[in-house]
């Protein structure tokens, strides 16, 4: 293996060790990583459509209940930073907060992850 796929390999595990709890995902797919893969394209996809709609939204119920959705997922997968930006926005939604800022940090974690990923697998964005 070229010294360059080796730097690529590493930055990649680097990454995704970052931005997901490998540990927590390992237990959730008892280490098949045909399931991982599976589990993680599903995240990915999802979050993205649930940020877009989140985006869009203005009703802070629906706005929480969305964050709700996305809180889960992300804490099913590992995707710590993700459920806990989730977490707040659905708190600030509930108590009639300003969203933008938990918006904002939702946002950027979420393209963390899902950058992390795409580099993991090899997806296209």
């Amino acid at each position: 293996m070229s010294s360059i796929m080796k730097q690529y390999e590493q930055r990649a595990d680097s990454s995704f060790a970052t931005a997901i709890d490998v540990g927590h995902l390992n237990r959730q797919t008892m280490g098949d990583r045909s399931l991982e893969r599976e589990v993680l394209e599903l995240f990915r996809r999802q979050s993205r459509i649930l940020l877009f709609r989140l985006e869009a939204l203005t009703n802070p119920k629906e706005r929480a209940d969305v964050a709700h959705t996305l809180k889960g997922s992300a804490r099913g997968v590992g995707a710590n930073r993700v459920a806990f930006a989730a977490d707040e926005l659905e708190r600030a939604a509930k108590s009639g907060e300003p969203t933008g800022k938990a918006l904002a940090e939702l946002a950027e974690s979420v393209a963390e992850v899902t950058s992390a990923i795409e580099l993991r697998f090899g997806l296209d964005r």
